[in-house]
């Protein structure tokens, strides 16, 4: 009879796609056991939103079953956990993620790539929070359905809405419509962090997507020195002029060391083209995580409220971006295994 110290070697040669190490290096499996002719155990991915699970099966079975004397079948269970760095100076407390959604320029859809962004995550099973950082300017309410919502205080501290799955936290909630926000630079600075400290997220959630306002003024600056951000989206939309601003938003973070995870190209097709968020990776060394198509259910989704993930998953546009929500995740989770020095720096590219 196989023991299990014959498994978890044989499991040692399973290699993590995106890692690019073992399983079993990787602390990712647990629970083993033998029941006669079957190994039962559990695999713990680095991000709910893994789209790999069949991949893990296949090399699992190649390495176990007719390689160690005694396994004919094998028993998977799955669990998910999203890395944690605990090499912070700075914590926060509320996720294990914070995910900042930037943009060079306004009007390239990045509150519109946020939302989904933050619904396509909670769909596949994470803890998300949704923070619209676009203080002077709030337009998440209004994509997530909550126009009209106001948040409860319980002991001195506002409790997020939830929509679609996702809790959400807006200056929009608290103030009406056709009023304007008119706030100086410190101002906007505390409201950033009181979104953080004076909300009760509840338990710490597995992603904080963060929808900044366009441009490189005080709000990536405080919310990176306040907080430890994971890492950035790049949105930009085809042409040239958005891809300009958008590298300019880039450079903004690799100055203040946070990670890019990627650029997207947003609206792409025939009116704005296509292929201007892909270059500006290429030449920035860094991911293209996808482009999402200009698709008229993805405007009005924005307008009414109604994400497109969530209202018309069969469409190109909910696709892209659930499959871009997936590259986040797992770009996500390997920069906070290699600030964790699990994972190698060269990996991280």
């Amino acid at each position: 009879m196989a023991t299990n110290e014959q498994v978890m070697t044989a499991l040692s040669t399973v290699i993590e796609p995106e890692l690019n190490r073992d399983i079993v290096s990787l602390n990712m499996v647990r629970d083993l056991s033998i029941s006669g002719d079957t190994a039962n155990f559990t695999i713990v991915l680095t991000t709910p939103a893994c789209p790999l699970k069949d991949v893990f099966v296949t090399r699992c079975n190649d390495a176990l079953v007719g390689k160690v004397a005694g396994i004919q079948r094998l028993n998977i269970k799955w669990d998910a956990q999203v890395p944690t760095n605990r090499n912070f100076g700075r914590q926060s407390t509320v996720a294990r993620a914070i995910i900042a959604i930037s943009s060079g320029k306004g009007g390239v859809g990045k509150s519109t790539i946020a939302t989904n962004l933050a619904v396509a995550l909670a769909e596949l099973g994470a803890k998300v929070g949704l923070i619209d950082a676009d203080i002077l300017n709030p337009n998440v309410p209004q994509m997530m359905g909550l126009g009209s919502g106001r948040p409860k205080v319980v002991d001195n501290k506002m409790i997020p809405i939830m929509a679609y799955g996702v809790k959400v936290m807006s200056t929009g909630f608290l103030s009406a419509p056709d009023k304007p926000m008119i706030l100086r630079g410190p101002m906007l600075q505390s409201a950033i962090r009181q979104f953080f400290v004076d909300v009760n997220w509840g338990e710490e959630l597995d992603y904080m997507i963060v929808d900044l306002p366009p441009g490189t003024g005080d709000a990536p600056l405080s919310l990176a020195q306040q907080f430890p951000v994971t890492g950035a989206v790049i949105v930009t939309q085809p042409q040239s002029v958005a891809v300009s601003d958008a590298l300019r938003s880039a450079a903004m973070f690799d100055q203040l060391n946070v990670p890019v995870l990627g650029i997207v190209e947003n609206m792409a097709g025939e009116f704005f083209g296509s292929g201007g968020g892909e270059k500006l990776a290429e030449d920035r060394g860094v991911s293209f995580l996808g482009r999402v198509p200009l698709q008229t259910s993805v405007r009005e989704g924005g307008d009414y409220g109604r994400p497109v993930v969530a209202e018309h998953p069969d469409s190109a546009a909910a696709r892209a971006l659930v499959q871009m929500s997936q590259a986040i995740a797992a770009r996500t989770s390997m920069v906070l295994l290699q600030m964790s020095d699990i994972i190698p720096l060269n990996i991280i590219g």
